[in-house]
C-alpha cells in the first residue's frame, strides 16, 4: 500500500523540467459564477422561531416597493388585519390582529419593542425603505413575547448587509405633492458586512373629498372640501453591522432613528387647521449568538427612546413626552436525542416615562420555559410553554400548548390553545395622547383562545385555511366621545371569532395570484342591555384582499383589490363606517440589468371611491404616483477550477 501510494503521489507532481515534462493538456477557462452568499438564519426573536406551531404569515418587502406602498398596505393583505387609517401618507396609521385592539399588538423592530406596554404603535412611523420583510403572528402571543401580545405580534425585520459592494437608490413622488427617496450602501466592514441606509418623505396632503353633513336625509347636500392641515414630513437612517467573532459567536449590531412632523387635520365634522405632530426615535440592539453542536445560545441588549410633541389646537402650548426602554433578553435553547429540545427565555427591562406633570416608571422581568417533543422522524412537533410576567404592579401568568404535524404530501395541520393577558401601559392609565384621554381606573384584561389551521404548500402554490376564538375579560378598547375625543374602557366580557384563508399561486413564471378573505365575528357579552351581544366597535366582519401580477421579469402588470365591510364606532351600533372598495393598478418595467433600473407606475384608490375612516378621517382619493429605482452591484465571483 504504501508503495501504491507514492507512485500516485509521483504521478501528481508537476513538472519540473522540458527534459521531464509530459506534453502539457489543453486546459479549459470556465467563467467565474455568482455565488450568492447564504441567507443569515432567522434570531430566536422570529416568530418562525419561537412559536412555529403559531398562525404566521410572512410579506416580502422587496416585490412592493416599486409601488407606491407603505407599511400598512403591506400589512392590509395579511388576513385577520384591521388597519386604522386616519388618511394620507404620512397619518396615523394602527394595526388590529383577530379582533384584539391596536393596543394589544407587540410591534417589534428585529426583536426590538418599538412601543411601550399598552401604546399604539403607529405604522406610518415605519418606513417601507429600511424592511426586508415583515413576520405577522396572528393570535395571542404572550406565553412566547410577553405582556401586551392579546391579538398578536408583529416583527418588522429590517434589511441585512449582503456582503460584498452594492449601491441603491430610489425615489418616487406623485399626487398631493407625495414624494420619496432612499438610498444606502453595503459591503464588507472590518472583517464583516455593514449596511447603512437614509431615507426621508413628503407630503402636503391637500386632497379633495366629499361632505355630507346632513347624511340622514334623502336629498343629497354633499360638498366638496379640501383636506388641510394634513401635510407630514419624515426622515431617518438604518445602520446594521454583522460579523463572525473567535469561538464561534456572532455578533450583529442595529442603530435605527426616524424623525416626523405632521398636522393633525382633525375628523371632517371637527377640522382642526392649526394641531401638529412631532416625534424622534432612536432604537439600538446589539445581538450575541452561539450555536452549540446542540444546543443554541443568544442575547439580544436593547434600548430606544421615543419623544413625542403635541402642539396647537386643542394642545395649545407644546405638550412634549419621553418614553424610554432599555433591556436584555437571554435565550438557550438545548436538544436531546433528537427528539425533545427545552427552551428557556429570561427578560429584564426597564421603562419610564417623562413627561408634564406625571413621570411613572416601572420594571418588566418575565420567565418563560418551553418544551417540544419531535415524533415520528419530526413529522409531528408538540409544544408547551409557560411565561410569568411582572409588569410594575401587575403580574401576568401565560400558558401554552401548540402541536405542528406535517401530515405529507404538502400538507401541514397547526393547532393551539391558551391564555394571555395585558396590563394597562402608561399611555391608558396617566397620559393624554392626542385625541385619547387616559383612564387610572383600567384593569388588566386577560383573554383564552384556540385556533387550528391546514396548510397546502409545493412549488406552485402555497395555501391555508383556518379558524379561532377568543374570550376576553376586561377587554380594553376606545370608545369615541364627541366631538374629537376618545377613551379606553373596560368591557367586562367579549367574544371575538372568526375564519382566515389565504393563498398564493404560481402556475406559470409570468403568473401569481394571491387573495386573502377573513371572517370576524366579535360580540359583548357585557351583561347591559344596551350592549349585550352587540358587535365590538371598529372590527369589520368582512375583509378580502386579491392582486395579480402578470409578465415576464422585465415587464410586469398587477392590480390589488381590497374590500372592507361596514364597521360600527360605539358599542350601541348606532354610528357606522360604511363599507369601502378600493381597485389599485400598476406596471413595472425593467430598463437596464446591470446596474438595475426599474421604471414603476402606480395607481391609487382608481374607482376614486370616497370613504372614511376611525371616527370620520376622510381617505384619499383616486391618486396616481412613479417610482425609479437603481441598484448596482459588484458580482461576488468564485472561480471554477480548470481542466
Amino acid at each position: 500500500m504504501p508503495r501504491l501510494l507514492l507512485l500516485l503521489w509521483l504521478c501528481a507532481l508537476p513538472a519540473w523540467s522540458e527534459d521531464t515534462a509530459a506534453p502539457a493538456a489543453e486546459t479549459v477557462e470556465l467563467p467565474a459564477v455568482q455565488a450568492p452568499a447564504p441567507p443569515a438564519p432567522p434570531p430566536v426573536t422570529s416568530p418562525t422561531v419561537r412559536d412555529a406551531s403559531g398562525a404566521i404569515s410572512t410579506v416580502e418587502a422587496a416585490p412592493e416597493k416599486g409601488r407606491a406602498a407603505d407599511t400598512a398596505s403591506l400589512l392590509s393583505r395579511v388576513p385577520s388585519v384591521v388597519i386604522q387609517d386616519a388618511g394620507g401618507w404620512g397619518q396615523r396609521k394602527t394595526l388590529s390582529l383577530r379582533g384584539a385592539s391596536p393596543n394589544a399588538v407587540l410591534v417589534l423592530l428585529d426583536g426590538i419593542p418599538l412601543e411601550g406596554t399598552g401604546a399604539n404603535a403607529d405604522l406610518s412611523r415605519i418606513p417601507l425603505a429600511i424592511i426586508d420583510k415583515l413576520e405577522v403572528l396572528k393570535g395571542a402571543a404572550g406565553a412566547r413575547y410577553g405582556a401586551g401580545g392579546m391579538g398578536g405580534v408583529l416583527n418588522v425585520v429590517t434589511r441585512s448587509p449582503q456582503g460584498g459592494l452594492r449601491l441603491f437608490i430610489d425615489g418616487s413622488y406623485g399626487s398631493f405633492a407625495t414624494g420619496t427617496l432612499s438610498g444606502g450602501a453595503s459591503d464588507s466592514l472590518l472583517g464583516g458586512d455593514g449596511l447603512l441606509l437614509l431615507h426621508a418623505q413628503k407630503s402636503n396632503g391637500a386632497f379633495s373629498f366629499t361632505f355630507d353633513d346632513t347624511p340622514h336625509f334623502d336629498k343629497d347636500n354633499a360638498q366638496r372640501r379640501v383636506r388641510e392641515n394634513n401635510d407630514a414630513q419624515a426622515a431617518g437612517g438604518l445602520l446594521r453591522y454583522r460579523r463572525a467573532l473567535p469561538r464561534g459567536f456572532k455578533i450583529d449590531v442595529l442603530l435605527e432613528g426616524f424623525a416626523d412632523d405632521r398636522g393633525i387635520a382633525g375628523t371632517v365634522q371637527n377640522p382642526t387647521p392649526d394641531a401638529r405632530a412631532a416625534s424622534q426615535r432612536g432604537t439600538a440592539g446589539l445581538r450575541l449568538g452561539r450555536a452549540f453542536e446542540k444546543g443554541q445560545f443568544e442575547l439580544l441588549a436593547f434600548g430606544r427612546v421615543n419623544h413625542s410633541q403635541l402642539r396647537g389646537g386643542l394642545f395649545g402650548d407644546a405638550l412634549g413626552q419621553f418614553d424610554n426602554l432599555a433591556g436584555a433578553e437571554a435565550v438557550y435553547t438545548q436538544l436531546f436525542a433528537e427528539r425533545h429540545a427545552l427552551t428557556a427565555v429570561l427578560t429584564a427591562a426597564g421603562e419610564w416615562l417623562l413627561t408634564r406633570g406625571n413621570q411613572p416608571s416601572w420594571a418588566r422581568l418575565s420567565a418563560m420555559l418551553m418544551d417540544e417533543l419531535f415524533l415520528f422522524d419530526a413529522a409531528l412537533t408538540l409544544n408547551g410553554s409557560v411565561r410569568v410576567d411582572r409588569t410594575g404592579p401587575f403580574t401576568g401568568f401565560s400558558p401554552k400548548l401548540g402541536a405542528q404535524w406535517a401530515v405529507g404530501k404538502g400538507f401541514e395541520v397547526k393547532g393551539n390553545i391558551g391564555q394571555a393577558h395585558r396590563p394597562p401601559g402608561f399611555w391608558e392609565l396617566y397620559v393624554m395622547q392626542g385625541f385619547l384621554m387616559p383612564n387610572p381606573g383600567l384593569r388588566p384584561e386577560r383573554a383564552l383562545y384556540a385556533d387550528a389551521a391546514v396548510a397546502f404548500k409545493n412549488e406552485l402554490a402555497e395555501v391555508s385555511a383556518g379558524a379561532f376564538i377568543s374570550l376576553y375579560e376586561d377587554l380594553i378598547s376606545y370608545e369615541y366621545y364627541p366631538p374629537l375625543l376618545a377613551r379606553p374602557y373596560n368591557f367586562q366580557a367579549a367574544q371575538v371569532r372568526g375564519i382566515e384563508v389565504e393563498g398564493k399561486i404560481t402556475p406559470r413564471p409570468w403568473l401569481t395570484a394571491q387573495a386573502s378573505y377573513t371572517l370576524l365575528d366579535s360580540r359583548n357579552l357585557k351583561d347591559d342591555a344596551r350592549y349585550y351581544l352587540r358587535e365590538l366597535p371598529f372590527r369589520p366582519r368582512h375583509r378580502v384582499f386579491t392582486q395579480l401580477v402578470v409578465g415576464p421579469e422585465w415587464l410586469t402588470v398587477h392590480g390589488d383589490v381590497l374590500y372592507q365591510s361596514e364597521q360600527f364606532q360605539n358599542r350601541t351600533e348606532t354610528l357606522v363606517l360604511p363599507a369601502r372598495l378600493f381597485l389599485n393598478a400598476g406596471a413595472t418595467a425593467r430598463l437596464w440589468r446591470q446596474p438595475a433600473v426599474h421604471f414603476s407606475v402606480e395607481f391609487k384608490n382608481l374607482l376614486d371611491a370616497q370613504s372614511q375612516d376611525i371616527d370620520g378621517y376622510p381617505l384619499p382619493p383616486r391618486a396616481v404616483y412613479v417610482t425609479l429605482a437603481l441598484a448596482w452591484e459588484r458580482e461576488k465571483k468564485t472561480d471554477k477550477p480548470k481542466n
